[in-house]
């Protein structure tokens, strides 16, 4: 008979359902079967949310896990340095079971504070072996992801036939694991290959993902926007992550194509890449949407990045004399509902919704740091944190409960993350306590 979430402050994200101060959520085969004040389920496990908020699973739209286990590391750098230091020193560093401890200790720790669904921007792939470990990863997680292949980071070559290869390895678009293509991208490689890359993946039939933004006085790099539109390489399958620095005029022509815009505002601020473009994506008429981007740099939670979102768009509208342009709700769709259809899975998550998958994640709301609540979208957005996280279903199936995540071995993924972490440093003749920094 399925599982009744009885009883709790339902924050739907859906304008046909709206809020509800006390509602029940029934999930049948782990989709959503009814959204009401009361439904009356005879035999249904029932799930007591009473004193918490319902909230449909965050979306996290691009996120290196790879990286988690060096988590903090990253604090102290720009931009310039992490490349040099994350690719040019560690990442050659990095064996296949190496990039499998950290994608699944990354995933898990977006799955513990509600981040249900995650696009996994994989660019450890300098081995096919590589990508497999992080495929794999995923799979052995219980979380909603997508398994971004990080087109040939390492190389200027052509990566189609590696491309059918993992796709070989996920064909399926419906499963929990699904797969999108991560673009080298005209600020990296050449436009005739970013064109051959993005050919292969539609023939593949995967969406896409590219990092561009242009950092204030640049002479090189620019408009690269410009340069995927003139070629015809922009549509509703495109997402481009950050677009700092974007001209007025590529944030237009990205919303004429249906393409989507992943902001990372801690990540964005911290390593200089230029303010986050958050309310000029939203003026140019897209959604946009979240991520995290790296952990060595920023939290792993989207609380945190919803948080930087609205506080420095809030900021910003105040510094031109504008009034404000975004409200919490609009945030928390960003990380919600709005990821998902960037995700193409807006049909199956993103809201509490009759029909979609049963995403959802359980708050606490009698905690000190959020009671009492008034404003539901506005506590979530000024004070939630994952501590708050108590229960979170993917697809009607229970993966966290009480706070701590279901059949999962933290203390054996603790002790592989730890020598994965420190056979890496030593390898690079890094300190690990910020004494002195890798590059």
């Amino acid at each position: 008979m399925g599982t009744l979430v009885r009883g709790g402050t339902i924050i739907s994200v859906d304008p046909a359902i709206g809020d509800l101060p006390r509602g029940d959520v029934l999930v049948e085969d782990g989709r959503i079967s009814a959204v009401a004040e009361r439904v009356d389920a005879p035999g249904a496990d029932v799930l007591d949310a009473t004193g918490m908020l319902v909230l449909p699973g965050f979306v996290d739209t691009h996120r290196h896990t790879w990286q988690a286990v060096f988590r903090g590391l990253a604090a102290d750098w720009t931009f310039a340095r992490y490349g040099p230091a994350m690719h040019g020193l560690l990442r050659p560093l990095y064996r296949p079971e190496d990039v499998l401890v950290g994608t699944l200790l990354g995933r898990l720790e977006a799955l513990h504070s509600g981040v249900t669904t995650l696009l996994d921007w994989c660019h450890c792939t300098d081995t096919p072996a590589h990508g497999d470990a992080a495929l794999d990863a995923l799979r052995q997680s219980p979380g909603r992801s997508v398994f971004c292949y990080g087109a040939g980071i390492a190389t200027d070559g052509p990566v189609a036939a590696e491309l059918a290869r993992m796709r070989d390895r996920c064909p399926g678009d419906d499963g929990l694991v699904t797969m999108a293509a991560g673009l080298r991208g005209p600020q990296r490689t050449t436009i005739e290959t970013t064109a051959a890359d993005v050919a292969a993946a539609r023939d593949l039939g995967l969406r896409v993902s590219v990092h561009a933004h242009v950092r204030a006085g640049a002479t090189t790099g620019r408009r690269p926007i410009a340069a995927m539109g003139e070629h015809g390489l922009l549509d509703d399958r495109t997402t481009i992550v950050h677009g700092n620095g974007l001209d007025d005029d590529e944030l237009a022509m990205l919303a004429d194509a249906g393409s989507s815009v992943s902001i990372s505002p801690d990540v964005e601020l911290k390593m200089g890449l230029g303010w986050p473009e958050t309310g000029r994506v939203l003026a140019a008429g897209i959604r946009p949407t979240l991520s995290v981007d790296n952990c060595p740099t920023a939290g792993g939670d989207m609380f945190s990045a919803m948080r930087t979102a609205l506080g420095v768009q809030r900021g910003l509208d105040t510094a031109h004399g504008r009034p404000p342009s975004l409200t919490s709700r609009d945030v928390l769709e960003f990380a919600t509902v709005d990821g998902a259809r960037a995700l193409g899975l807006g049909d199956r998550t993103g809201s509490i919704t009759p029909g979609k998958q049963a995403d959802l994640v359980l708050l606490r709301a009698d905690d000190l740091t959020l009671f009492p609540v008034n404003h539901p979208a506005g506590a979530i957005l000024s004070a939630g944190h994952p501590g708050l996280v108590d229960t979170v279903l993917v697809a009607g199936e229970i993966v966290k409960r009480g706070g701590a995540l279901v059949g999962v071995d933290l203390e054996e993924l603790r002790e592989r993350a730890l020598r994965s972490r420190a056979r890496i440093a030593a390898a690079a003749g890094i300190p690990l306590d910020g004494s002195r920094l890798p590059v």
